[in-house]
């Protein structure tokens, strides 16, 4: 998937961060292998490579960043993710997150609502060789001319789970968001029935958030 041009520089970085994810408790093989195939690096301004494979969130413009390799790959994990599965991602950001799905074999429809971060990503992303749907709008709406989706995350915290991207998961399908103001709990909702949810709760998280006062909460 990634261009052969991109896959040798910084190898030995991203091998180490996936050992250290494996440390700090992920244990899905295809998480690790994701995180190590997806140069980091080239998600960032900085041109400090080493700076890239830290377990840190960097800024990214327009008042987001891209997140720790360590929540992206505790989301994802969360996902039960499988090649071929429909993921709907809320929040594109760098495409980082976005790239880590495609590298796990998901078709992915991403929407943003930065313009100046749809922008760069929509062109940045299939420059590597990492091709995803791309939309500009608001999230808190998903996209429904495309669902039910397999899977659905959100990376961005908020108050609140809309009630349009429940509807557009499948039953059976997962959901995974960031829930809370200040500090965030991961939150994992599997879809039992059309209108019947289970919600586990995780640890506690930090994200930039999302819009507000725009959905219903479960």
């Amino acid at each position: 998937m990634l261009e052969d041009k991109y896959k040798h520089r910084g190898i030995g970085l991203r091998k180490q961060l996936s050992k250290l994810l494996k440390e700090k408790g992920i244990q899905n093989a295809e998480v690790l292998r994701a995180i190590e195939n997806v140069p980091r690096h080239l998600f960032l301004d900085s041109s400090f490579i080493e700076r890239a494979y830290e377990d840190i969130a960097h800024p990214i413009g327009a008042g987001q960043t891209i997140s720790r390799p360590h929540t992206v790959a505790f989301q994802t994990e969360l996902l039960n993710l499988k090649s071929g599965e429909k993921v709907l991602e809320i929040g594109t950001g760098s495409g980082y997150q976005t790239s880590v799905l495609l590298e796990m074999g998901a078709k992915v429809y991403t929407i943003e609502r930065q313009k100046e971060l749809f922008d760069k990503t929509k062109i940045f992303l299939p420059s590597i060789g990492y091709s995803a749907k791309f939309f500009y709008g608001d999230g808190y709406k998903g996209i429904p001319v495309f669902a039910p989706y397999d899977k659905i995350i959100i990376t961005a915290g908020g108050p609140i789970i809309p009630d349009a991207l429940l509807q557009q998961l499948k039953i059976g399908g997962r959901l995974v968001i960031p829930l809370g103001t200040k500090v965030q709990i991961m939150t994992l909702i599997e879809k039992l029935a059309e209108k019947q949810f289970e919600k586990t709760e995780y640890g506690e998280f930090k994200f930039v958030p999302l819009l507000e006062n725009k959905a219903w909460k479960v």
